[in-house]
């Protein structure tokens, strides 16, 4: 497949020049401003985007860009390909997860290595519905470099990927527990696909919400730990973004 397959293709966004290479995208609201607001980032440099906001870091000792809110695969998709067409080549996903491994809780981090497809994106750029896709080794080693060097515990593993919140049924989450899945969310499969498709490193660093793996909901949301743990992945965005 190729740019010749599609009628609509992605293009550069607005005006931007001199697109930074390293690219954050993050799922939640609070996150994209907390690490804004670690930039130094504000109003002044922000373009609407979609429904989202893109955030241009050029006049510090390393540039960036952050952009989001974002949720579901196919619309976290187009952010990256318009993102990817601007000039970003290096890309972490920041986002949430619901623990299914009973080995992971609520607050914890994981490092996706790989993601199992349960979304309808990734089938269009050519990879196969429940089949398995692999992160961006450069992204995923630097993250698990920075994350040990600050002496942060973590999981490092597979997550599954869907595209319906209110159908991850017992049935599927026993599943993917027997692929060894730690965590379900929306987006890091396709992510991970048009990185490949798009020949550009994509990674993701994941905080745990909420807990499904003994087939009963507990949210994590709010919890102390919880938004401790989100103040680390925020900072370890920040020395990431300087890093990559």
């Amino acid at each position: 497949m190729t740019n010749r397959d599609a009628i609509v293709n992605p293009i550069k966004w607005g005006n931007t020049t001199d697109f930074p290479l390293v690219a954050v995208l993050t799922a939640m609201e609070n996150d994209t401003q907390a690490i804004c607001r670690l930039l130094n980032l504000n109003q002044n440099d922000c373009v609407p985007m979609m429904l989202s906001k893109l955030y241009l870091a050029k006049d510090r000792p390393f540039s960036c860009s952050v952009s989001g809110p974002l949720i579901g695969a196919p619309y976290a998709v187009m952010l990256l390909e318009i993102l990817i067409a601007s000039g970003a080549k290096k890309i972490i996903f920041y986002g949430l997860c619901g623990a299914i491994s009973p080995h992971v809780k609520t607050g914890d981090i994981i490092l996706p290595t790989g993601a199992l497809i349960d979304e309808g994106t990734s089938c269009h750029y050519g990879e196969k519905q429940n089949g398995l896709i692999r992160s961006s080794e450069t992204i995923t080693s630097t993250i698990r470099d920075v994350l040990t060097q600050k002496k942060v515990t973590f999981h490092e593993g597979l997550i599954w990927t869907t595209d319906a919140l209110f159908r991850e049924t017992p049935e599927k989450v026993k599943h993917y527990q027997k692929k060894n899945a730690l965590g379900v969310e929306m987006e890091t499969s396709a992510l991970f696909t048009v990185g490949k498709f798009r020949n550009v490193d994509v990674g993701a660093v994941l905080v745990v919400s909420d807990e499904l793996s003994t087939m009963e909901w507990h949210p994590g949301f709010g919890q102390p730990l919880f938004n401790k743990t989100c103040r680390i992945v925020q900072e370890t965005i920040i020395d990431l973004c300087q890093i990559l």
